[in-house]
């Protein structure tokens, strides 16, 4: 075995990137405090090609903390479209209005354990990550169609936000890109 060198990996421009048919998948930050956090869901956003990231709250965007975003995000904040949204819930409706499936991603009674869910190729879906203390916001919660948990069976029963973001994107292509 030999490890591919950079230009053996075909990577595509940024240019290119925005022009790629993507998947019908938004992620949607809630209220996340780390900026390495941010950075690592749009480098995980541009390898599953999802389509934008919704940033809530006092989630910080590529324009008010470039630098430390970009550290782990290496680029992946220009070729992924993303919007900032103060009120995420307000922002959250108007996408259910136009057909998202919205989905919480967080550990509550009736939740859907990750391992039983198929993700429908004729649906449109807005994945919700929260806050690294208190989770995704109640009043999103009550307002999504579904919530999604990631089966575990350790000490902590928690799991960083981007390791969640990376768990639930990959589940998620894997079922709508490479099937």
């Amino acid at each position: 075995m030999k490890k591919l060198t950079v230009s053996e990996l075909n990577r595509i421009s940024v240019e290119d990137f925005k022009e790629t048919p993507k998947l019908n998948v938004i992620v949607a930050l809630d209220n996340v405090r780390s900026l390495y956090n941010v950075g690592s869901v749009f480098r995980t956003a541009d390898a599953f090609r999802i389509e934008k990231v919704l940033l809530g709250g006092i989630t910080a965007t590529p324009q008010t903390q470039p630098v430390e975003i970009h550290k782990t995000a290496l680029g992946a904040e220009q070729s992924v479209d993303w919007e900032y949204c103060p009120d995420l819930l307000s922002d959250i409706q108007r996408y259910k209005e136009n057909g998202y499936t919205i989905v919480s991603v967080e550990q509550v009674h009736d939740s859907v354990m990750l391992n039983d869910f198929v993700p429908g190729n004729d649906k449109k879906y807005l994945l919700v990550f929260g806050n690294e203390v208190k989770g995704v916001q109640q009043s999103i919660v009550d307002n999504s169609d579904i919530a999604l948990e990631i089966p575990q069976s350790g000490t902590k029963h928690s799991l960083n936000v981007s390791v969640s973001a990376g768990i639930v994107m990959w589940v998620f292509a894997r079922s709508l890109l490479y099937c």
